[in-house]
């Protein structure tokens, strides 16, 4: 018994001696620790800061192009489309030709034109036969007010005509140009060339839309409407460029129920300088609000370290005096982190080399 005694008290000196050389090793160590002048250079650090606590609402749509900014283009004739110039997807500019058409209607339009132009110099002779006469003593002023109401006749017909021949862009040989209203893409194309086209069509042979703005359409579920208002901030991204986030408002909210859907449609206006965002492609759409009125202390998301089944972060008071303090997260929107506690506003985090720092501290 006596033996068992001696032996639990040297142990338990043993095991005292070394976790306090540890700590006192670990504490040396922390204590000796001085960021380099490299690191500091390239160490990032970020304040606490108090406030609104926001929330995130995920939806699944669609970009589309703006349907104020999108023309649908019909032929005003039949015929054989002699040249198509344009591609499906193809950028063209206000004015430029899109395809001509050979039509026996333009060539109508030219005999019109002929005869107007014909009228006009006939009614010029007729005039000046009348006012030659009336100075003549032949004739009455009544003829040359009729001839001279003649000849505007004629002009005001010649003139309606060339009108027609700019509105429509016809051309001589009974050619009609298709032009562009806008500039814009093609997203629609239904003409080839050598096609006939029907003089009673009712299909659209072109779509042109510009897309220096597009709409992204988020299909929303009727749990979340009531937390979906106008000018709440949205974050859009796709499949094709999932590392970019276009940002936006809420501009629209449709309210109605889609029956097939069972959603309610709202839409965000994006900018689309670059012209990455195509109609149509599908889209994830994150909605962000304020919560409730609640304030909350929140840090850059990069600045915390998950490890160990916690969350930590490096306070940072010098180069000589860094801290790892673990924090309680109460939620991530996006590169924000919202802080419950272990952390107070106004302290600085860091958030650039924290993990180097974090080893070095903590290993």
């Amino acid at each position: 018994m006596f033996n068992k005694s001696i032996l639990f008290f040297t142990s338990f000196c043993i095991i005292t001696f070394l976790a306090c050389n540890e700590k006192k090793k670990n504490a040396e160590t922390a204590q000796a620790f001085v960021l380099s002048d490299v690191m500091l250079t390239s160490t990032a650090t970020a304040i606490a800061t108090t406030s609104p606590l926001k929330n995130e609402i995920s939806f699944y749509g669609k970009i589309t192009a703006d349907n104020n900014k999108m023309i649908d283009i019909y032929p005003i004739v039949g015929g054989n489309v002699t040249k198509v110039y344009v591609e499906l997807g193809d950028y063209v500019i206000k004015g430029q030709i899109l395809a001509t058409i050979q039509s026996t209607e333009v060539a109508s339009f030219e005999k019109d034109l002929d005869d107007a132009g014909n009228d006009v110099i006939v009614n010029k002779n007729n005039l000046k036969v009348a006012q030659e006469l009336f100075e003549g003593k032949l004739t009455s002023e009544r003829d040359v007010i009729e001839a001279k109401s003649h000849l505007d006749k004629a002009q005001s017909q010649l003139k309606r005509i060339l009108e027609t021949y700019k509105i429509y862009n016809l051309k001589k040989g009974a050619i009609y140009e298709v032009r562009s209203p806008l500039t814009g893409f093609i997203l629609q194309k239904n003409i080839n060339q050598d096609m006939l086209l029907r003089n009673d069509i009712s299909d659209n042979i072109f779509d042109i839309a510009e897309i220096d703005e597009v709409w992204a359409i988020a299909n929303v579920n009727e749990s979340d409407i009531n937390q979906v208002k106008l000018g709440i901030a949205a974050a859009v991204t796709t499949l094709s460029y999932p590392d970019k986030v276009f940002k936006g408002k809420v501009d629209k909210i449709f309210n109605i129920i889609d029956p097939e859907t069972k959603a309610m449609k709202v839409k965000i206006i994006l900018k689309n300088d670059s012209f990455l965002l195509k109609p149509e492609m599908r889209a994830n759409i994150k909605l962000s609000y304020t919560e409730n009125n609640m304030q909350m202390i929140n840090i850059p998301s990069e600045a915390v370290i998950f490890d160990k089944s916690k969350n930590f972060v490096m306070i940072f008071k010098d180069r000589n005096n860094i801290e790892t303090r673990q924090v309680e997260v109460f939620r991530q929107i996006g590169n924000t982190t919202y802080i419950s506690s272990g952390l107070k506003d106004g302290e600085k985090v860091m958030s650039k080399n924290q993990l180097l720092v974090y080893d070095a501290l903590n290993d």
